[in-house]
């Protein structure tokens, strides 16, 4: 597969989008990576995706929400690999494996990374992004009803991994 080259041009809406999103794209990838310098590779990977496909991301309401989901499915795509190669090494070697050498080494980013994956990114794009609930709806492209059963869902199972012994967010854990 040929790649086409890449040229930035000055004063597209893209530069614009670039300007504006990359900052807290970045840290959503990390956060979902575990890892700062994965986190920038695939918010950058995003937006040149974007760039390529301007013409068609460049006319939706929210090309933001666009690049958002890219870097979620990357995200995930980095997820799957490391549990395979995991497992792999599991099989051959009888010692445990360590974590990666740059996690994001909070205990609420541990705890979010073991979510299932509809909580894990409905969490992420509400805490981190700060996104409307609709608006995560619209990353993720699921209704919004999902996506506040999957909030209340993290809420309930971050609450428990981190050892919290009241309600989050008002909301009574059962």
């Amino acid at each position: 597969m040929q790649q086409r080259p890449v040229r930035l041009v000055s004063g597209t809406g893209f530069d614009e989008l670039y300007r504006r999103e990359i900052g807290s794209i970045r840290t959503l990838a990390a956060g979902l990576t575990g890892s700062r310098e994965l986190g920038a590779d695939l918010a950058h990977e995003a937006m040149l995706r974007a760039y390529r496909d301007w013409t068609k991301v460049g006319s939706l309401e929210r090309p933001g929400a666009w690049v958002r989901r890219v870097v979620i499915n990357l995200a995930a795509d980095v997820h799957r690999r490391r549990v395979r190669e995991l497992r792999a090494m599991d099989r051959l070697a009888a010692s445990e494996v360590g974590e990666s050498a740059d996690p994001v080494d909070d205990g609420f980013w541990r705890a979010l990374r073991a979510l299932p994956e509809l909580q894990r990114n409905a969490a992420a794009l509400f805490y981190v992004d700060d996104l409307s609930v609709d608006h995560i709806a619209g990353v993720l492209g699921v209704s919004a009803g999902t996506v506040k059963k999957a909030l209340f869902q993290a809420r309930k199972n971050l609450a428990q991994a981190l050892g919290a012994d009241e309600p989050v967010d008002g909301e009574a854990t059962s």
